[in-house]
């Protein structure tokens, strides 16, 4: 990954707002490029190069009065620099930052509708004194950016926007306290710094740079937002056999992974044994293999066996992930989590709280990067599209009043109960776990699982779920791909990969395959008992049996080890609480008596207190 910034200042030089920013992307590289002109500057940051790239990605075009800064990655680029007009000898040497700088001449701001991979890029037009930035569809790449009195200011992360003087770092009380109330509340907007936003996927921000101030009044520069890929406007696939809609869909997904696994860089891959992670490992060991590459190192979070037999419940993963190495000839490393890695990650992501990497990924990024993985495919996203589970499906049958099927497709649940279950669901979409709190309350069990400060949450507003929600497999898929969710574990394993030298790539958010999967008849996602179904009929030739059918997603050898290790590093976090001299500035935010006496528990093996405490702890900053 490349990290990107950005700083156009009115009241000084480029120059030092970029050393500023440059300074806090240490941890993205040692490789530093930078562009100046007045008050306008553009850096990057990254590891070095491979020998045979084209070159930084900073470009300046003295004829156009262009400069580009970009962290990209274009697939199918043959059919790209034809749309250009380019011929063969011109695109030889041409870096992906180089390919939009003329995409953006020829198109201008609809360049990203013509762009297919993974990219975050800045345009300053010197004619027009105007800024034009760009952000992937799914947001695989991160850009914040921050508008002031003293000018605009953009870049791959958090802290090099926070670094500029004249940017503040107060923080936004309401995002902080959805942040340590919510477990899955996310934003493609907002951050926990009131200065601070995220450009959303799929979207363009122009802005246009004012005249130099004359006094401090002057207000920020404008900003205007454009939303260029609109999902829910993706047509409907024309009817097809089943045989040919996964002959389509493999298609399309084995070119995806191909994009991915290109380069010279070692290739590594995520393995839980689940559909998404194995298809993708399989796919790419077949890739490089036809390249005369070895295939790729694959990762798991599940922890070494250490030579003792797994436990029954822990059989079916540890069976899956050697069915798929077996079939490939893969050699799997099994990342071990431990105490310290815990607090490593809650150390390191406090700082900036809000961007956070999984914590079993911390011990995955250090095994790969110790074996020269620079580029690590994942199977994140799959869920949102070609291997969506198909919910949603059943409450569109009772609406449409096509309940016969409704009961066909009650998987042996008893045919009334599961009708009134539906609709039930659709009066109130957590109906089940208002119920439960319900109970609980009725019997007397009502603990509080958040930290916050009570005086805190009282004066905070939170957001409503509405009630018809999620009504039909289009609209479900709609919601949860856009709900911010994908993109807030991008933007986390962007920022800890970076670190290590690593860059995440996520075929199956492949703008093409997500594009094909959203056009899919709900049949496909569910068939009878069977979810993800057109996925599992696709991969039929690809995977083992036991991997491409298996129904559950359930992982114990994973979560279990991680509840063991978080539960071993409270006494550490707890001390490192106790020597500090003075107490955290954002202590104030935390109900600190209910946060030391959870600390202080015997044990802690309820994964519910798991999400709770890893947010407070990241507020923290301890």
């Amino acid at each position: 990954m490349t990290a990107i910034c950005g700083f156009h200042g009115r009241r000084r030089e480029a120059a030092a707002g970029l050393a500023a920013m440059l300074g806090a992307l240490s941890d993205y590289g040692v490789e530093r490029t930078q562009w100046t002109e007045g008050e306008i500057g553009l850096g990057c940051r990254s590891h070095p190069l491979p020998h045979d790239a084209a070159g930084p990605p900073l470009r300046y075009d003295r004829e156009t009065g262009l400069a580009i800064t970009a962290d990209a990655r274009l697939d199918d680029r043959e059919a790209f620099c034809g749309a250009l007009g380019l011929s063969r000898s011109e695109r030889l040497g041409l870096s992906d930052a180089e390919l939009i700088l003329r995409a953006f001449v020829r198109w201008g701001r609809d360049c990203p509708n013509h762009l297919l991979g993974d990219y975050a890029f800045a345009v300053w037009d010197g004619r027009r004194r105007s800024w034009f930035c760009a952000r992937d569809h799914v947001g695989a790449r991160p850009l914040y950016y921050a508008l002031t009195p003293e000018g605009f200011v953009f870049a791959s992360a958090v802290e090099a926007v926070l670094a500029v003087p004249g940017v503040p770092d107060e923080l936004d009380e309401a995002m902080v306290a959805a942040y340590l109330t919510r477990m899955d509340l996310k934003t493609t907007t907002r951050t926990l710094f009131t200065a601070v936003c995220k450009l959303p996927p799929g979207h363009t921000l122009t802005s246009t740079a004012p005249p130099p101030a004359r006094d401090r009044r002057t207000r920020a520069p404008l900003a205007r937002l454009e939303r260029y890929w609109r999902p829910e406007h993706v047509p409907r696939a024309r009817p097809a056999s089943d045989d040919a809609y996964a002959e389509e869909f493999l298609d399309l997904f084995s070119r995806a992974v191909k994009d991915r696994s290109y380069g010279p860089d070692p290739v590594g891959a995520h393995l839980s044994g689940g559909l998404d992670s194995s298809s993708v490992a399989v796919l790419a060991a077949r890739a490089l293999r036809r390249r005369g590459r070895p295939p790729p190192l694959a990762f798991s979070w599940l922890p070494p066996l250490g030579g003792e037999p797994p436990s029954p419940a822990h059989v079916p993963e540890y069976a899956h992930i050697d069915a798929v190495c077996a079939r490939e000839a893969l050699q799997v490393f099994h990342c071990a989590l431990s105490p310290d890695d815990v607090v490593a990650v809650l150390r390191r992501d406090g700082a900036y709280p809000g961007i956070q990497s999984h914590i079993n990924e911390e011990a995955t990024q250090r095994c790969a990067a110790e074996r020269g993985v620079r580029v690590l495919l994942s199977g994140w996203g799959g869920d949102e599209g070609v291997s969506f589970n198909g919910a949603g499906y059943e409450r569109h049958l009772l609406l449409s009043g096509r309940w016969r099927l409704l009961l066909v497709e009650g998987r042996g649940r008893e045919p009334l109960r599961h009708l009134a279950g539906t609709a039930l669901s659709l009066m109130h979409p957590d109906l089940r776990a208002s119920l439960r709190r319900g109970v609980r309350r009725l019997r007397g069990v009502h603990e509080r699982r958040w930290f916050i400060d009570p005086a805190l949450e009282r004066r905070t507003r939170f957001p409503t779920t509405p009630i018809l929600q999620q009504v039909g497999t289009r609209r479900t898929q709609l919601a949860r791909l856009q709900s911010g969710h994908l993109s807030a574990r991008m933007e986390g394993w962007a920022a800890s990969g970076a670190r290590h030298g690593i860059e995440y790539r996520y075929p199956l958010l492949d703008r093409r395959v997500l594009e094909f999967a959203l056009g899919l008849p709900p049949e496909q996602f569910r068939r009878g008992k069977q979810n993800r179904w057109l996925m599992r009929h696709a991969l039929r030739p690809v995977l083992p049996p036991e991997v491409c059918w298996n129904p559950s997603k359930g992982d114990p050898a994973r979560v279990e080890p991680l509840i063991d290790a978080f539960a071993e590093a409270l006494p550490i976090v707890r001390r490192m609480l106790d020597a500090r001299i003075e107490p955290s500035a954002r202590a104030r935010y935390i109900d600190m008596r209910r946060l030391r006496e959870r600390l202080d528990a015997a044990r802690f093996r309820k994964k519910p207190w798991l999400v709770p405490l890893q947010n407070t702890l990241l507020f923290l900053d301890f």
